[in-house]
């Protein structure tokens, strides 16, 4: 009898673990540890497939099976990949960047928002060849998140649901200070000011990637849509550019 109740109440435990799995459209996982900085990739990233019946999917637990472009950079310097695009979210306007090898650079400042802004967002990842997006997520100065941080989240959930049939990653990241820093980089350029005022936003999302690719991603967020079949294109990834070669990148 007290075997008969054990096992009735794990099967209790284990059905309120996944109703709170699926009551999310995308769940955030963060990663907080640089661990894996000089552990090698071989097992963490072996594409799903390789036997001769189906292999059950299950949900992620760790953005350290899905992890981002500047811990895959740092553990192999040859490793094929994608590139990174920075977006600063804006009230009205919505600056992006890009990260090729070793050089990132201001790409565009978008004006559309809702729809619009985020299926352009997917094709300029699709025109650069990139396979994430990192986006600025706003946080007061001692470290906690605003009002704007949930409009954030909400637009990072529905791109990453898109995104993720591509195999392309969708994070969040602290962008705390970057708008300032931003402009007085572009003071020190000696641009114009209705040039830093046009380029601001851009700039902020360069700001924005050079924090993440020197921090190696510490502290950022994976948004993952709560779908098990997009958890796992995303974890297998986009397909390769067989013409993607590392060593043609600006150091």
């Amino acid at each position: 009898m007290e075997r008969t109740t054990v096992i009735l109440f794990v099967f209790f435990l284990l059905s309120v673990a996944m109703c709170s799995l699926h009551s999310f459209s995308s769940v955030a996982i963060s990663f907080r540890t640089q661990k894996y900085v000089n552990t090698s990739l071989v097992h963490r990233l072996s594409p799903i497939g390789y036997r001769n019946y189906p292999l059950p999917l299950r949900a992620v637990t760790s953005i350290d099976e899905i992890p981002p472009n500047a811990v895959r950079r740092k553990i192999d310097r040859n490793w094929r990949g994608g590139f990174s695009l920075g977006v600063d979210l804006g009230l009205s306007r919505t600056g992006i960047a890009i990260s090729k090898g070793y050089t990132v650079k201001p790409l565009t400042v978008l004006k559309s928002r809702g729809q619009k802004l985020e299926t352009r967002l997917l094709e300029i990842a699709e025109e650069e060849e990139a396979d994430e997006f990192i986006i600025g997520l706003p946080r007061s100065s001692d470290g906690k998140e605003t009002i704007q941080s949930n409009k954030i989240r909400s637009v990072a959930g529905r791109l990453a649901i898109q995104a993720a049939e591509r195999g392309w990653r969708v994070y969040v990241f602290d962008e705390h200070g970057t708008t300032s820093e931003a402009s007085d980089r572009m003071i020190v350029m000696g641009l114009s000011k209705s040039e830093r005022q046009n380029r601001s936003d851009a700039y902020a999302a360069v700001i924005l990637l050079e924090r993440y690719f020197s921090t190696q991603g510490l502290g950022i967020e994976i948004i993952l849509p709560k779908s098990l079949e997009l958890q796992a294109k995303i974890k297998n990834g986009a397909p390769v550019d067989p013409d993607f070669n590392p060593e043609n990148l600006e150091e």
